[in-house]
């Protein structure tokens, strides 16, 4: 059965945070329900709708942004009562918008995740999370990187509390009471949990995560171990997840996957012969989808698709049919219903039209005015920056309420941007003095209109570190800009992963001197991505690190007083040995830097650069060929008389322009990693080799990775 779905837009409230949207219960089987939004103003919003239009219940005053919005109740009773997060603060409504609840909490943070259970309420501020029964406080627990959400099993199936936390680590705990019941290790960062089935399955114990990097998984949560049942890979390259929800959209008996994308990507997933669920349906939506719903909205009988925006856009994906074809001369008649709509319509622009001019004139009479202050528009915008472990590249994702008129992109070091195919942005590049400022990249996007969300994708170079900022420009007026800085860290392409390879050649560095736990690990946060910024609890710590570009590896432990670094890149060691002296200078401590290195450390290494180097030399070389071979086949007409590999290069040449065109100057930073390994394979010998560079690219444009590995002994 093909799905069809209308697209409706509703209602557009504020800013809105994740999971900030619910549907009411229904009060009889496929009865229309109401909307419940809380958005960034403050405000809780609750419609109906009738005809059409949006009805509203109720809309409390402004207040503190609402960064989690829930439905509660008695256990085994419809979960009617509205609770949203706002600061510190928990607030409850009834469904008619009396507040029965005003909870202050004793944390000290903003609420950032919440979930509710009968009379068991469970908030996580940034690394805290606390249950409170009745109020009153249970348990508390202290984790050891950011919480990204809260869920906890149902207790009427499993009859005992069993709370787990999302966190960005990569890893699902899992609680009783205030101790760490076991962790769960996940492949990317969790942003979002969901109950499968909206009630964990059969068990109870079925639990739903996604995570940054787009992929959807499936884990049973059992007391003593944790079962992975499946994980949707993230194949078409699309955005992070940040909600899920089950519904049965198609009306066969089994509830469908729904879920929702920061890219804007609305996802339906069936599970028809398999127990993996199967892609049957996606829309795409301009911004992100903070929250999804899946119930009965627009008009009695006919279920749909609910979902909230970033920018506040309340949209159903709806199975009432709304388009009606007529055939050739054939009249099609309006119903009275959508006469009066687009007549109420009509009237609401012509209102918003008059109420823009006197806006208008009202603003340039003020201008003009001696005494008159001019007010900055506040504008919110969501951004986001993340290490892409397939192509090494960072995307950054920048996220307005409002249309965004340009961005100016800047850098003070060398960064490559790289093309998306999603952005429609018209790039202009300005020249840089590098030199005396350290202004290594100045580029202008000029977004077209209604464009709200901008991706950019760049990629940096290791070892060389600095901030890259972005000036976003909206279509405002007056011209307002907001500054987004990012750093680029010395080790920006690494990766925190749950293992390692012990079996590797590893490279060892030393550390020892008068620093405290927190200094050092405030050392290795500046140095590596994915490190929390708080201090961990212990005495000493372990993290493993990946190169998402070599696939090389790095673990480092550290205590007071003292740390290790190992590595089977010497260049890795190289950088942070380098960066730690420097961060050590500038607080005037006293290391004690030694070194362990491993000779048979730099041909492992060489021998994981072989094959992407290979493969980019081939790449570049059938590249020059593609212009002479299709002059030829111009001449000829046809291309039987060439040989099957020169075929075979015209029939790709379009993929194999486009791979290129991708991939700037990635053959350079091949020819720099290597340089890099032979100059920091000498300096730990306390031998300059600089000179012989010139040689070593000689070596290179003529590749055989057998003499490179002899010029790399030889050189000593």
């Amino acid at each position: 059965m093909e799905l069809q779905l209308a697209r409706v837009d509703y209602l557009q409230v504020g800013v809105t945070s994740q999971k900030t949207m619910k549907l009411l219960p229904a009060s009889r089987h496929r009865a229309t329900q109401k909307i419940v939004i809380g958005d960034h103003d403050g405000v809780v919003t609750c419609f109906g709708l009738k005809k059409g239009e949006a009805m509203p219940v109720f809309k409390t005053l402004p207040g503190q942004r609402i960064t989690r919005l829930e439905l509660g109740g008695a256990l085994n009773t419809p979960q009617e009562k509205i609770f949203v997060a706002t600061g510190s603060e928990v607030r409850g409504f009834t469904k008619r918008g009396k507040q029965f609840l005003s909870f202050e909490t004793n944390l000290t943070e903003n609420i950032k995740a919440m979930h509710i259970s009968g009379a068991d309420l469970f908030l996580c501020a940034s690394y805290i999370y606390n249950h409170y029964c009745d109020c009153k406080d249970q348990h508390y627990y202290l984790s050891g990187d950011k919480i990204n959400d809260v869920l906890c099993l149902p207790v009427e199936k499993l009859s005992c509390i069993r709370p787990i936390l999302a966190c960005q680590d990569r890893v699902l705990r899992v609680l009783q009471g205030s101790d760490l019941l076991y962790e769960v290790e996940v492949s990317g960062p969790p942003t979002v949990l969901a109950l499968n089935n909206g009630n964990g399955g059969d068990s109870g114990e079925e639990l739903l995560f996604g995570t940054s990097d787009g992929k959807v998984g499936l884990i049973q949560v059992s007391s003593a171990s944790p079962v992975h049942k499946w994980e949707v890979r993230n194949e078409k390259k699309r955005g992070g997840i940040l909600c899920i929800d089950n519904f049965d959209i198609l009306g066969d008996g089994v509830k469908e996957l729904l879920v929702g994308r920061d890219d804007g990507m609305l996802e339906i997933y069936n599970f028809e012969s398999t127990d993996e669920p199967v892609l049957r349906y996606d829309h795409a939506l301009s911004e992100s989808i903070t929250s999804i719903q899946g119930g009965c909205v627009g008009k009695d009988g006919y279920d749909e698709i609910l979902a909230s925006t970033y920018s506040g856009w309340v949209t159903g994906l709806t199975t009432e049919p709304i388009h009606r074809e007529g055939g050739s001369g054939e009249e099609l008649k309006i119903s009275q219903e959508m006469q009066n709509k687009i007549s109420s319509l009509r009237n609401e622009l012509e209102h918003l039209q008059i109420k823009v001019l006197q806006e208008r004139e009202k603003y340039q009479q003020s201008s003009r005015s001696s005494t008159a202050l001019s007010a900055v528009p506040a504008f919110s915008v969501n951004d986001k920056l993340t290490l892409n472990k397939d192509d090494a590249s960072y995307s950054l994702i920048l996220e307005v309420q409002t249309a965004i008129d340009n961005v100016l992109v800047q850098s003070d070091v060398p960064i490559d941007l790289l093309d998306v195919d999603k952005n429609s942005a018209v790039v202009s590049f300005s020249g840089c003095d590098s030199e005396p400022n350290s202004n290594f990249l100045l580029a202008t996007y000029r977004c077209q209109a209604n464009t709200t969300r901008l991706e950019l994708k760049i990629r940096s170079i290791e070892g060389q570190y600095g901030t890259l900022q972005a000036y976003v420009t909206p279509r405002i007026q007056p011209k307002t800009c907001q500054l987004c800085q990012y750093p680029i860290k010395p080790l920006s392409l690494h990766q925190r992963t749950h293992f390692i390879d012990h079996d590797r050649p590893m490279n060892t560095l030393m550390l020892k001197g008068h620093f405290s736990f927190a200094e050092i690990h405030s050392w290795v946060v500046f140095c590596l991505p994915e490190v929390p910024e708080k201090t961990p609890i212990g005495d000493s710590v372990t993290f493993y690190f990946q190169n998402t570009f070599l696939d090389t590896q790095l673990e480092s432990t550290y205590s007071k007083g003292e740390g290790f670094f190992k590595s089977d890149n010497i260049s890795t060691i190289s950088i942070l040995k380098d960066v730690l002296s420097k961060e050590a200078t500038k607080r005037k401590i006293n290391l004690n830097i030694s070194y362990d290195i491993n000779e048979v450390s730099v041909n492992h290494t060489l021998k994981l650069i072989h094959p992407k180097l290979e493969y980019q030399l081939l790449l570049a070389k059938k590249v020059q060929l593609i212009d002479a071979l299709k002059e030829l086949q111009v001449h000829e007409g046809n291309m039987d008389f060439l040989i099957p590999e020169y075929r075979c290069i015209l029939e790709e040449a379009d993929n194999l322009l486009e791979e290129y065109k991708k991939q700037p100057a990635h053959l350079e930073r091949l020819y720099g990693m290597i340089t890099d390994l032979f100059i920091d394979k000498f300096k730990f010998k306390g031998t300059n080799v600089k000179t012989k560079v010139p040689l070593l690219l000689e070596i290179l444009d003529s590749y055989d990775q057998n003499a490179l590995i002899a010029f790399f002994d030889a050189a000593a």
